[in-house]
């Protein structure tokens, strides 16, 4: 089966991540998938490494004649079973594509992001009658898709963003090996976030806390992984800052974008999400494949993934003392942070293993194949 995957963005996040991880699963099913992404962005330099094979379209927003004339030569010369995109903005380019060359390919959307805008004029309703279904990363993305979109619910199902519990296996990584790479002492707790440094992932609250924290406890460290995406280093010097001014430069470690991100996780005694608003939550569901106690925040997504003291514990959104608390629960109990990694993988196999997701994405492709 032929997979044309779609994803103009030019950030780098979980949506992104997660492209490239179906894709890869789905090529060694021995799908044919090939990808329309943005010259140069971070999606498309990652997927040059994985040899994925690229359509380039400088198109990521609402009016790009030459683009959606360049992707309709493209769709005139190349058959495709399916077209899957998982970024709504790519509907401008792709469904006037598909028009113009007549292609009756089924259309999918992968909803990813939830929007604050009602989307239900003539344009959305003629963009959106082109879409054969559309698939929710969580139940808050799929209320959120109803309420903005016009598509009928019968078109809407959810189908959750997925983890590679083989990569993200605790069994088979090396803890030691980012402990020492940071010269993390035996005795010293690690508290560690993965996130795009951007506006409402959290980086105060944890900050915050830390403050608090580290005037209890002389054995913490803090792990900040990621970096600032495209037009985000205002708010990464922000952080930085931050650091400085709460006097945490000694205590917390910013690591940068990292491609081993199974070692770091692995490097963890607690994982914080302290996202404001989140639609998923690959990063929390990662760090729970790899066995990491966690504390998130109790917002939209995480509600699908988390349930408080069963399998991470869950703090009051926007609030870093109770975000304290909650840390210093798992800080004071080695067997707390176990019992929550252990019961924290189990969930993730049974409802976010790779395979799973994947299985659920080739039954969709099938049907709506079959279908025509």
């Amino acid at each position: 089966m032929k997979i044309l995957m779609s994803c103009l963005s030019r950030s780098w996040g979980g949506m992104e991540m997660f492209v490239l991880t179906l894709t890869e699963q789905l090529i060694r099913r021995n799908y044919e998938c090939s990808l329309v992404c943005y010259p140069n962005s971070k999606i498309h330099q990652e997927a040059k490494k994985l040899n994925i094979t690229i359509i380039d379209l400088k198109a990521n927003s609402y009016f790009h004649p030459v683009q959606i004339l360049k992707l309709t030569s493209f769709l005139n010369h190349n058959e495709f079973d399916i077209i899957h995109t998982h970024y709504s903005k790519d509907l401008w380019t792709l469904v006037p594509a598909l028009n113009f060359s007549k292609s009756e390919t089924p259309l999918i959307l992968t909803k990813q992001l939830g929007s604050s805008i009602v989307k239900k004029d003539f344009l959305h309703r003629k963009l959106y009658n082109r879409v054969n279904m559309t698939t929710a990363i969580s139940t808050i993305i799929r209320n959120n898709l109803l309420e903005t979109c016009p598509i009928d619910e019968n078109k809407v199902t959810i189908i959750f963003n997925a983890v590679d519990t083989n990569k993200f296996d605790p069994k088979k990584i090396d803890s030691k090996k980012a402990r020492d790479e940071f010269d993390i002492k035996d005795n010293e707790i690690v508290i560690g976030m993965s996130a795009r440094f951007t506006e409402g992932k959290g980086h105060e609250e944890l900050l915050l806390a830390a403050k608090d924290l580290v005037k209890e406890y002389d054995n913490l460290k803090f792990f900040l992984v990621g970096e600032p995406s495209r037009g985000e280093n205002t708010y990464g010097k922000k952080i930085r800052d931050m650091v400085d001014e709460l006097k945490l430069s000694e205590k917390v470690i910013f690591t940068g974008f990292r491609t081993d991100m199974p070692e770091m996780y692995s490097a963890m005694d607690i994982f914080a999400f302290p996202s404001h608003s989140e639609a998923f939550g690959i990063a929390l569901t990662e760090a729970m494949s790899m066995e990491r106690a966690c504390v998130a925040s109790n917002a939209n997504g995480i509600l699908d993934i988390i349930e408080d003291n069963i399998n991470g514990l869950m703090f009051e959104n926007k609030n870093h003392n109770s975000l304290k608390e909650k840390l210093e629960q798992l800080i004071n109990s080695k067997s707390e942070r176990e019992r929550l990694g252990k019961e924290a993988r189990k969930t993730v196999i049974q409802k976010f293993e790779i395979q799973k997701i994947t299985d659920d994405f080739s039954k969709l492709y099938n049907k709506l194949k079959n279908n025509q």
